[in-house]
Order: structure tokens, then sequence, then C-alpha cells
């Protein structure tokens, strides 16, 4: 396949010039700052957060690039993955001409990303297993077709996308193709962070929310070749990525042993809570998760929805979805909290098929 990235961006993202901050022109160290109109007096609550943070984050990259082994050059850090899909947009499509291809159900941010930017959808629903229909993909894709979207491990469904199929549309789709991995630390299966070198239109989405437990600090990560992440750098914010979200981080990233704990910890309960609710008379399917998360298929799951929310429990109804007719997407919690779901489940199936 011929891939040429600059007959994919748009033409104003090529010739754009990106904001110089005052933290791009100096990177030393000074001991007089006057050059960023910052408070110099300092801040209520502490005298560092008066100053602006790394517009790069480059410590945060050093000790992902390590954990991931892969170049910091190839690693761009989001305000959450929001932004980056936000961005990925903003720089391969143009609005109002130009598509993108997503597989229902699937993370229902892409569709939201492409309506903000004025970009077509095209849409691939997944085949009965929540498996790709390649067939369908490769007849949806035309000249204005950009980006194809790909969660694996997959929301709201939970299982991974086969790898095959992937590599099939990596190979003969001239587009970018993003692999979005929030959950991949719950699943089994390889990266594909580790096929940048193979595939020069692989963007790969991952994140601090999920299995590193810090949703509330907004931290997304995407793997990509160095000139798309040039590209990324060249659109965003200027200090997309605040200080204390930085500090935050670095701490985090320190902590690969608990972490690998926590997931562990997590996937054992999962199964668990699987087996548990599977055994419920009336749960037609508990389906398989490679995820913190599972998707339940149980008659009147609406009814159960409004049930559970009345005795403080939130789930997900995921009802409506292709293929997700009479399902619930339920959250792994703690013990407490899978003991408090599981007493209500059983209440109301014996309260609505006794």
């Amino acid at each position: 396949m011929d891939f040429d990235i600059k007959k994919l961006v748009r033409p104003n993202i090529e010739k754009l010039k990106a904001y110089s901050s005052a933290k791009d022109e100096f990177t030393g160290q000074a001991d007089v700052l006057l050059d960023a109109n910052e408070n110099s007096l300092g801040s209520p609550l502490t005298k560092w957060y008066n100053r602006y943070p790394d517009p790069y984050q480059k410590e945060v990259k050093e000790k992902i690039a390590f954990i991931k082994k892969l170049p910091q050059s190839q690693i761009f850090l989001g305000n959450g993955s929001d932004e980056i899909i936000d961005l990925l947009f903003r720089v391969f499509c143009e609005p109002g001409k130009d598509n993108s291809i997503i597989c229902p159900p699937t993370y229902p941010m892409y569709e939201v990303s492409a309506n903000i930017n004025d970009v077509a959808i095209l849409s691939a629903p997944l085949l009965t297993d929540f498996q790709l229909n390649v067939a369908h993909i490769e007849q949806l894709v035309n000249a204005q077709t950009k980006i194809i979207w790909i969660c694996s491990p997959n929301n709201p469904t939970g299982n991974n996308i086969d790898r095959i199929d992937i590599e099939t549309i990596l190979n003969h789709f001239n587009g970018i193709v993003v692999v979005d991995e929030a959950y991949i630390n719950f699943s089994k299966q390889k990266s594909f962070a580790q096929s940048l070198i193979d595939y020069p239109n692989l963007v790969v989405l991952q994140t601090l929310s999920k299995a590193w437990g810090l949703a509330g600090i907004r931290l997304g990560m995407c793997f990509a070749n160095e000139t798309i992440v040039g590209y990324l750098n060249k659109v965003k914010a200027p200090y997309n990525i605040n200080l204390p979200a930085q500090e935050l981080a670095l701490k985090a990233l320190d902590e690969v042993g608990q972490v690998n704990d926590m997931i562990q910890h997590l996937v054992e309960m999962r199964i668990a809570l699987a087996e548990v609710i599977e055994s419920m008379p009336h749960v037609i399917k508990v389906y398989p998760s490679d995820t913190n998360f599972l998707l339940v298929k149980i008659p009147h799951a609406t009814k159960l929805y409004a049930y559970l929310s009345s005795k403080g429990i939130i789930v997900r109804n995921r009802s409506t979805l292709p293929n997700c007719e009479d399902t619930l997407r339920i959250t792994v919690g703690n013990e407490k909290e899978n003991t408090l779901l599981v007493d209500a489940m059983a209440a109301w199936i014996e309260q609505n098929f006794s």
C-alpha cells in the first residue's frame, strides 16, 4: 500500500503555523521568568501553580515511553482520549466534505465528535458476534473516507476485535485506522502499539482513566508515527494537560506493580460477578468480557435499569444500540458494590418472574 500522510491531512492544517508559547521559545533553566505574563506572586494554593505547565509533557512522556517501550516522539497526550478523537477529525477530515467509518455498537464519542466537526459518519454495524463486518467496511470506503474507528476491547460489548480483521483493514485502507484500546490492560490481547513500525496509518489510543484509576485527571494517550504526532501537536491547545494532572500522572506511573495488582483483582471480580449473574434465573446471557465491565442480556432490561436506579445503583442501559436489545452494561465495582448489585437484581427477578 502506497501511503502518503500528506494526501490525508487537511490543506489548511498542513500550512498552519502553530502557536508558539513562551515555553516553546525558552526551554532551559532560569531564576527569573518574566516571559509568560504569569502571576509572579504565586497563587492561593501553592507557589508552583502560578507557572504554566510543560506544553509537551516531556517528563510524563519519558515514563510512558519506558513502560510502553516506544520512543517519546511517537506519543501524544490529550485532555482525555476525547480531545485526541476531536483533534484527529480536525487534522484529517475536511468539514462538510470528508467522512469516517464507525462500527456500532461502539464508543459514542466518535460520532459525537464527527458531528461537531461536520464530518459525515458511515456505519458498518458489528456482526451478531460483535466482530467487524470487514466486507461492509470495504464497501463503504470511498475517496472521502479519511478515518476508520475500531474500539478493541469494544465498548459496550466488552470483547476483543479479531486482530486479523484489524490487520486486514490496516493493510487495505489508504487512510487513518484508529484502534481505541481504552480497556486493553484488562485483556490478554496484545496491544497494537507495538505494531506502529508496520503500519504508518495506525493510531492507537489508550488512557489512564480505566486500569490506572485516574479518570478524574483526564489524561489520554495516543501512539502514532512521528508525523501524525507532529500534526496533533500543531493543532492542540498550547497547554492542554494541566500541571496537577502531569504531577499526578508522574506519581502514578511509578506504581506499575500496584496497578497490575489492581488489574488482576478487577479481572478476578469480573469473572466472579459474571458467574453469579449468569446463574440467575431468566438472565439470557452475560457476554464474554476483556474489560472492567459486563454486558448482560435480560428480559425487560429497561425496567430492571429503572429498579436499580431507584435503589441507588446506577448502570448503563444499552438496549437501544444495534444488536444490544435488552442489555445493561455493568461496571465491575468493589466487593460491597457488587454484592448490593447482585442482591438487587435477584430481588427484582423474584418480583417480576415468580
